[in-house]
Parts: structure tokens; sequence; C-alpha cells
């Protein structure tokens, strides 16, 4: 950073303001700016806000250092259901963990509880038959040709825009998971891929499988969006 190039700017984007704040400790600025979001596409508010606000304290592009950009655009994308359809490769036999989850209920006592809709209904969950375990052996080796039968049914049968894999205990052994991640780019070159054991690569099935699926979710949108900005 040189002495000309001293300002940050901070934005956040909310669902209906976007928010920004200048500071530069060189030239001993500080400035704030608000307008409203633009919900088709939230790189023009931001855009527009910071050519704004570099404008009021006199300054250029060149000036600027770095932009933070925080967002709720995939907090949003969740809460709404509007993220991309997802599958989910899976080890054979757990097809329904992120259905089962921990078992526990918002409501013990409610006959009728409904639970929130899943990012990926099980016609979308293919199992493969891999099995790896806690220490890292190798129970049963991966078939990848059951790996290529299954992201292709899942991308031209089903219509999926992105895809998960959590297979089982892939977070102290992830070499399964990485060989899938292959298979399907040299498949689908362009298809969003969220491999559990780089996302969240932690113990549990439940959380680190969900979370790759939640990814999986809201990659295509964020990508999107990012590459737009």
């Amino acid at each position: 950073m040189t002495t000309t190039q001293s300002a940050r700017v901070g934005v956040d984007v909310g669902g209906t303001f976007t928010d920004l704040v200048l500071h530069d400790p060189v030239r001993n600025i500080v400035r704030t700016g608000k307008l409203l979001t633009t919900p088709d596409d939230p790189s023009e508010a931001i855009l527009a806000g910071i050519a704004r606000i570099l404008r009021e304290a006199d300054l250029k592009p060149e000036d600027v250092h770095s932009v933070i950009h925080g967002t709720t655009l995939v907090t949003n994308t969740i809460i709404e259901r509007t993220g991309a359809t997802v599958g989910l490769l899976t080890t054979d036999g757990f097809r329904d963990s992120i259905e089962i989850g921990r078992e526990t209920r918002y409501d013990l006592y409610d006959l009728f509880l409904e639970t929130p809709a899943l990012l990926v209904p099980r016609a979308l969950r293919l199992e493969i038959t891999e099995r790896i375990a806690a220490d890292g052996r190798v129970l049963k080796p991966l078939d990848e040709a059951a790996v290529t039968a299954a992201v292709k049914q899942l991308v031209e049968a089903e219509g999926i825009e992105s895809i998960a894999v959590g297979f089982l205990h892939s977070y102290h052994a992830p070499q399964h998971e990485k060989r899938v991640g292959e298979i399907i780019r040299a498949l689908y070159p362009s298809l969003p891929i969220s491999l559990s054991a780089e996302v969240a690569p932690e113990i549990r099935e439940f959380e680190r499988t969900s979370t790759a699926c939640a990814n999986a979710y809201v990659q295509p949108l964020v990508a999107s969006y990012l590459a737009r900005m």
C-alpha cells in the first residue's frame, strides 16, 4: 500500500439498503453512504455507491487500497429457497443422513411437527459403493463406474445445477471425495462441485454433509454474482 493508495471501502448489501463506509487514515477521511439495493443485480448498487462515496471524498478509484464486502445474499437464498437444484453423492447406506440429522426436534411433544424442507430432496441423493474406516483404511474401493453413472443421471435426467459429495470419514481421509471431484470435472467441467472434505472437514456426517449441500445450493448464484462484480 502506497501513501496515495490508502483508502478502504466497506460495503454491506442488505435486502433493502446497501451501506458503505470509506476510511482513509492517511488523508484523515471518513465517509458513509446508503442507497437502495438493486435486487436483480446487487453489484449495480455497490458500484454506484462506491463511485458516489469516492466523489464525495474527492478521491479517485486508484486511491482505493481494498474493498471489504459483506452481504446477506447467501442467507436470503437459503431462507427463501431460491438456490440451485443440487444433487448429492454419498456413501452407500448413508443417503438419509442429512434427513435423520441428530434426531432432535424443535418441539418434543408436537406430533404434527413439520420440519423445514431439505435443500436436497431424496430423489437427488444417490449412494456410491465406497467405504473408508475412521482410521483411514479403505474398506471398499471407490466404484468409479458408479460415480460416472450417478453423475450423468443427476445432470442429464434430473437437471441438477450443482453437486455435493459427502463420504463417510472424508474429514480424515478425503481421497475418495477428491477422486470423485476429478471424475465430475472431466465429465462436466462447468458444474459447481462442493466436496465436504474441502467445505467443512469436520467429524460427524450430518454436519459436514449438510454444510456441503448448503454450499452447493448457493454456489452458482454467488459465483455468478462475484463474476459480474
